[in-house]
């Protein structure tokens, strides 16, 4: 089978590569330490299709170390004690400690980045480590102060079109044709910066165009997007498809369906999707769109996250169809969203109005006697635990920013606020 565009054209040395100038250009800190064959544990933490993978492979080759290499969405302890075993044979048989590549390495749970400690910290392995998530959240402390973090960034204008003209030069050789881009624009746009998706982008257009136009071929910027348009599904493994597909879900759990939610969560999972960003966007949706209707939403979402995080995938995927299905079958408000966003509102149109002085803090004699928490009633002390006073600027008096929705919970809390406050707010 052919390999990818992006698979024939890694590159297999630091000059080869593309990027990363503030790491590897001349007498910048990592390259001299790997030209010197002095290659500590590190963490590569950078948007996708920057070059980590690369950027490994690289190491190990100009080091002249074995390479095993995991991945952290498949892999559990069991497969990391087992390439540790292997490393350590390999180590005794040729001298060196082999490089273990670890690819969204923030996807590991805790107990499995634990099983790496040793190994680690003996010099068993040199650790490099892939993460798109920030390591200083993602990476357990113990194994993060063993590793050096480098931060990739996001490919330049310049590397990009370095590496348009390195593979149209490639598939002109072995097309033995002509290939010239009349523009590059909506190539570098699609692309997002992403060198694996702009060598996938190349590839579909050129292998798309039909044999009677194999001539010279001249690419225009309305070819380009007919033809990845007509391809998405291929082309696109982890960009739009990605927002789409969370998409999907979100708006299936909003819309009460938890049939369509368990469905988009077992493609989002079957795609590789990080089990605790799925987990983060229902602990979202549960205030977002079910907030008070039933509070126990929240509670529910929120410990999915914390059992996702502790016991990882595959277990994970019962936990978050759990959730996904309650969610989806809860009924829903959004008046709390609401109520911020008009809050937000209020104070950007109005600025920062003075607090009343009843309600100030008065620590100080001196603040007693300026006025400060005077007249407060402590809503304790009286009936009901409620006192009516205002509890807003005198611009804002009588604005409502919360309306309870249309749910029977809410319509008990609208009950509640009408009894208390009359025709203040107009519940």
């Amino acid at each position: 089978m052919n390999k990818p565009l992006a698979e024939v054209l890694r590159p297999s040395c630091l000059d080869e590569y593309i990027g990363q100038r503030h790491l590897l250009g001349e007498g910048a800190a990592l390259r001299n330490a790997i030209e010197q064959g002095r290659v500590p544990s590190m963490i590569l933490w950078g948007p996708p299709g920057v070059g980590k993978t690369t950027l490994a492979h690289i190491i190990s080759l100009q080091a002249k170390r074995s390479f095993f290499q995991l991945s952290a969405i498949s892999s559990g302890v069991k497969d990391v004690r087992e390439v540790i075993d292997k490393a350590k044979a390999d180590a005794k048989m040729f001298g060196s400690n082999p490089i273990l590549f670890i690819d969204e390495i923030h996807r590991f749970n805790k107990a499995q980045q634990d099983s790496l400690l040793g190994a680690v910290e003996d010099g068993t392995i040199t650790l490099i480590g892939a993460t798109t998530e920030n390591p200083s959240f993602e990476v357990i402390s113990p194994l993060l102060s063993r590793c050096q973090v480098y931060v990739l960034k996001h490919l330049e204008r310049e590397d990009l079109l370095q590496i348009v003209a390195r593979a149209t030069s490639y598939l002109s050789q072995q097309a033995g044709v002509k290939i010239e881009w009349a523009d590059t624009d909506v190539l570098l746009r699609i692309s997002g910066g992403d060198a694996r998706k702009l060598l996938n982008a190349i590839e579909i257009v050129v292998r798309s165009l039909s044999p009677e136009q194999r001539g010279d071929l001249f690419i225009t910027n309305d070819m380009v997007m007919e033809i990845v348009q007509q391809n998405l599904a291929v082309y696109d493994k982890g960009g739009e498809m990605h927002y789409d597909l969370i998409s999907a879900f979100i708006k299936s759990m909003r819309g009460s369906d938890p049939n369509g939610a368990v469905y988009w969560l077992a493609r989002m999972l079957s795609g590789g999707e990080d089990p605790l960003f799925i987990a983060r966007r229902m602990v979202i949706l549960a205030s977002e769109d079910i907030g008070n209707a039933n509070p126990n939403a929240l509670l529910l979402a929120n410990n999915c996250f914390q059992a996702v995080n502790t016991i990882g995938m595959p277990e994970a995927r019962i936990v978050l169809s759990q959730t996904a299905v309650y969610l989806a079958s809860s009924p829903k408000s959004n008046a709390s969203y609401m109520a911020i966003n008009n809050a937000m509102e209020a104070v950007k149109n109005l600025g920062d109005l003075s607090v009343p002085l009843h309600l100030r803090n008065a620590p100080t004699k001196l603040m007693k006697d300026l006025g400060y928490a005077k007249n407060y009633k402590y809503a304790h002390d009286f009936d009901g635990n409620f006192a009516l006073q205002e509890f807003l600027p005198e611009k804002l008096s009588g604005t409502k920013f919360y309306d309870p929705g249309d749910n029977s919970r809410e319509r008990e809390l609208r009950q509640r606020l009408r009894a208390l406050w009359g025709d203040k707010y107009e519940y």
